[in-house]
């Protein structure tokens, strides 16, 4: 089995910066995309930014601009570098990947971990 264990949330005033990391850990042979989604209260979770393996990324027009997404496949971890955070950012923020295990590829997330934006 493979675990995603993300860190880094919490709470920030209107212009602040906070890094989300995600480390993957369990059976794995190689992670093609790694991603980070998030879920406002009431909504729809939603895409924020994508990492693929060979480094090209996808963001939200809401977030471009403003946050970075990065791996280090050494480690099996991604990161989300947020600058400039508004309070509409305030959401819980999922990591997602594609992992390739010995036995199959699949789909995992991680548990949340949330950022609160205060204006």
């Amino acid at each position: 089995q493979v675990q995603l264990v993300e860190s880094g949330g919490g709470l920030v005033q209107a212009g602040g910066s906070l890094r989300l990391s995600c480390a993957a850990s369990g059976s794995i042979v190689r992670i093609n995309a790694m991603a980070w989604y998030r879920q406002a209260p009431g909504k729809q979770r939603d895409l924020v930014a994508k990492i693929f393996s060979g480094g090209s990324t996808n963001y939200a027009d809401s977030v471009k601009g403003r946050f970075i997404i990065s791996r280090d496949n050494a480690n099996d971890t991604v990161y989300l570098y947020m600058n400039s955070l508004k309070a509409e950012d305030t959401a819980v923020y999922y990591c997602n990947a594609d992992v390739v295990s010995s036995v199959y590829t699949s789909n995992y997330w991680g548990q949340g971990t949330q950022v609160t934006v205060s204006s």
